[in-house]
C-alpha cells in the first residue's frame, strides 16, 4: 500500500530533524506500536521503555525506509525485533526441547468471541514468557515456524510445542476466567 502524501512528507520532515514531525509520527504510530510492545512486555512499564526504544530506532533508521511498502509494517518490525532483542538480552527465554506425547485440544472455547480486545490482550500477558513470544509470532505477527526458530535461535520443534502449551494455557486461563466471570454474575 503505497504512503499517503502527508504521510510521506512526515517522514521526510523527521529525516530533516523538524521536532514538530517527529512528534506527530510518535502521535500517529504510539498506539499501534505500543499495543506491540504491550504483548511482548511483563507489565505496562516494560512495555513503554521497549516502546522508547522502537522510536530510538525507527528515528535513527528513517533514512533506510525506501518509500516503497508499508512505512507502518516497517515500523512493526522494527518493534516486534526490539521487544525480542531486549527479552533474549536477559538470557535465553526457551530451552530447545522436542514434542514428547503432547496431545492437547488446540481449539479455544467459543467465548473467545465474547472477549474484548483489553480481556483478550490481559489472557494473552498471562502466558509465560517464552509461550507468549511464541504465540506472538505465529498468531499475532504470522511467522511460520522457521522463521520463529531463526528469529529466537530454537528448533522448530520447539516453536511448535511452546505454541501448543501456549493455546493449552490461554484456554484453560479463558475458561477458568468465563466461569469466574459468569458464577460470579449470577450471585450478584
Amino acid at each position: 500500500m503505497p504512503l499517503k502524501v502527508n504521510e510521506k512528507e512526515l517522514i521526510k520532515g523527521c529525516m530533516k530533524g523538524k521536532t514538530t514531525a517527529q512528534q506527530s509520527l510518535f502521535s500517529l504510530l504510539s498506539p499501534t506500536l505500543l499495543g506491540i510492545c504491550l504483548r511482548y512486555a511483563k507489565d505496562s512499564s516494560e512495555a513503554q521503555d521497549f516502546l522508547q526504544e522502537s522510536f530510538i530506532k525507527i528515528f535513527k533508521n528513517l533514512g533506510q525506509f525506501e518509500f516503497k511498502g508499508s512505512f507502518e509494517g516497517w515500523a512493526k518490525r522494527i518493534t516486534v525485533n526490539t521487544c525480542l532483542y531486549n527479552l533474549k538480552k536477559n538470557g535465553p527465554i526457551l530451552e530447545d526441547i522436542d514434542i514428547v506425547d503432547l496431545e492437547v485440544n488446540n481449539t479455544i472455547p467459543d467465548v473467545i468471541e465474547q472477549l474484548s480486545a483489553t480481556e483478550l490482550l490481559h489472557s494473552i500477558n498471562q502466558l509465560p514468557d517464552g509461550y507468549r513470544m511464541v504465540f506472538n509470532l505465529y498468531a499475532i505477527e504470522g511467522m511460520s515456524h522457521r522463521e520463529i526458530s531463526e528469529q529466537l535461535d530454537i528448533k522448530e520443534s520447539t516453536s511448535r510445542s511452546q505454541l501448543v502449551k501456549a493455546r493449552k494455557f490461554l484456554k484453560d486461563v479463558i475458561t477458568q476466567d468465563h466461569n469466574y466471570y459468569y458464577e460470579n454474575k449470577q450471585v450478584g
